[in-house]
């Protein structure tokens, strides 16, 4: 038997009226969706803090902390109150996509260029 109702439908019926299949369709697809963002969540690197900026681009508190200021990073940034959460790989994109902010042991545009 397939089924030809839509998650969206399935949601939208009693759970004492499913069948077992789809009951388990239900579930596997939720499951499926989980997966992929437990694989997502995993693939990113999360810091805290001043002093995960500062870890992020090796560099002391205090230029973490005008890093953040900036404004650069702003969009890899999460606060929660006085709780900072960064993503680390999306603060380092952020970073060399604005060339303003130097990553520790990477070479600069203009170090490039030299011949």
């Amino acid at each position: 038997m397939t089924l030809n109702m839509n998650i969206d439908e399935l949601k939208q019926k009693p759970v004492a009226m499913m069948t077992g299949e789809e009951l388990s369709f239900l579930i596997d697809s939720r499951m499926a969706t989980w997966a992929t963002e437990i694989a997502s969540l995993s693939q990113r690197r999360i810091y805290y803090g001043i002093e995960g900026i500062a870890q992020i681009f090796g560099c002391s508190v205090p230029t973490a902390n005008r890093i953040k200021k900036s404004g650069v990073i702003d969009d890899a940034i999460t606060q929660i109150d006085r709780q900072i959460v960064i993503d680390g790989n999306l603060a380092l994109e952020l970073a060399k996509k604005a060339g303003t902010i130097r990553v520790k042991g990477e070479k600069t545009a203009k170090e490039n260029d030299v011949h």
